[in-house]
This record gives C-alpha cells, structure tokens and sequence, in this order.
C-alpha cells in the first residue's frame, strides 16, 4: 500500500509535477491548499478532451468568464451546471455518469451539481443520487455535494427532513454527517433556512439520533447546527441541551452541547 501524499502548506511549494498531475485530473488533491490550486478551466479542458467532448468547452467557460465573483465554489457551480445543461441538449447522459466516477475530486464535485441543480428531479431522487456524494471519502465533494441540493432541500423542508432522518442511521459516518450539516439553520457558504431560524424544532428528527453519535465528524455539524439555532431561538437550544444531558449523559452528547452554547456562554 503506497503512503498518503502529504500536501504542500502554500500554493507555491507545490511541486510542478503534483500541480500538473491535478490539471490533468489523474490524481485528487490532498489538502484545502491544493484543492484551490487546481486551474478549473484547464482541468475541463483536459476532461473534455480526454472525453471527445472540446465542444462543449467554449460556452462553459464564457459562462465562467461572466461571473461577478470568481471563486473555487463559484466557478465549480458554473462548471457543473454547464456541464448539465450540454449534457442534457446531447441526451449524454453516459459523459455524466463517468463524471461522478472520476479520480479528481473537483470533477467530483462537477458532478454533484449536475444532480443538484437537475430540475427534472424530484427532491427524493436528488437525494438518493447525491448520497454516494455524501459518502465520498474527499473533503471537497462532502462539502459541495450538499451545497448543491440545499436551495432544494429548503425548498421542500419537510420531505427533505424526513428522507433525511433515515440517513441518521447510515452506517458511514459521513452519510450520518450530510443529514445535520445540510440542514443547518445558517449554514456556512450558502443561504440561511428561515424556517428552521424560526423553529429549529423542525430539525430535532434529525438531531435526536445524532446526539450521542460516537463520530467526532457528526458531532462537530450537530454541535454547530445547534449553535446557528441559538442566535434566532437561544431559549430552545438551552432547553434541548439541559434534556439530551439528563437523558444522555455520555461525553459525546457533553461535546456537542458545549460546541451548540458556545456562542450563548460568553
């Protein structure tokens, strides 16, 4: 078994190698540093000519090129979208499953977008296809997998909660994690639900597995998802809180509640 690459600290102590190795989309990136590296518009380029598809390069990149904000996420969304809609006018949907296989992570990540910004898709669909998403073992395609279903999810809160309460007793721990970390009341990156602002009590099907959840990962996104509740409805957080440690008095649930009154205590 060959050792975990090590990724650089900075950008330019990447080697030139690694770097072209990411552009090319043989190799995914180990670290936040390299992930926002990668150069997108070569990394489609060398998709789309690996895949006989330079076509489609031109109006994708005018796309990207017309964005107001250039950022990693930005880019990515314009990427995946673009990427759906070609598709789509191609009846290619072959290019677009091989996507979703692919070894880069950002293409990964392209790929959840064209199932998260799909309209022709039920939200209940969405969700079972972007679960392999969800487990992904690569930070990058977690964290945009469920950016990519969330105008949806709050969209149709309540189905979404109830889909995903079942995700709750996944056995991978990053299935258990998208279920809290996509619904949270604020979030990080992407629109705030009101719904739950206003009554974070919707969410509790999804919490109340979660409590005593033995992985420091879920632990950390019910920790934080509590904490987003506390600063519309602080009363309520305190309230759950005092209930999960009279009935589950373990150091899992005392983490996650010092993590949810965190902003409250000071």
């Amino acid at each position: 078994m060959t050792e975990k690459r090590k990724g650089a600290r900075s950008i330019k102590d990447i080697p030139k190698d690694i770097l072209e190795q990411l552009n090319r989309g043989d190799i995914e990136s180990v670290n936040l540093t390299e992930w926002l590296a990668v150069d997108q518009r070569l990394l489609l380029e060398n998709l789309l000519q690996q895949n006989h598809r330079t076509e489609y390069l031109k109006p994708i990149i005018e796309h990207v090129d017309q964005l107001k904000k250039q950022t990693v996420n930005t880019i990515n969304e314009t990427i995946g979208i673009g990427l759906l809609n070609l598709a789509a006018q191609n009846n290619d949907d072959d290019f677009l499953l091989k996507l979703s296989a692919h070894p880069a992570d950002l293409v990964r990540c392209w790929a959840a977008y064209t199932i998260g910004r799909n309209n022709t898709l039920k939200i209940k669909e969405k969700l079972d296809r972007i679960q392999s998403f969800a487990s992904d073992s690569h930070f990058g395609v977690r964290e945009i997998c469920w950016m990519a279903v969330r105008p949806d999810i709050s969209r149709n809160l309540d189905e979404s909660l109830s889909v995903l309460s079942e995700w709750t007793r996944h056995d991978n721990e990053n299935v258990r994690r998208f279920a809290s970390e996509s619904t949270r009341p604020r979030g990080v990156w992407c629109e705030h639900i009101s719904a739950l602002k206003q009554n974070p009590g919707l969410g509790l099907e999804i919490l109340e597995p979660l409590r005593s959840d033995f992985s420091r990962y879920v632990q950390d996104s019910v920790g934080n998802w509590l904490n987003d509740a506390s600063k519309s409805q602080p009363e309520f957080v305190i309230e759950i809180c005092d209930e999960w440690l009279r009935e589950s008095p373990t150091k899992e649930t005392q983490y996650i509640v010092k993590k949810a009154l965190r902003t409250l205590k000071k």
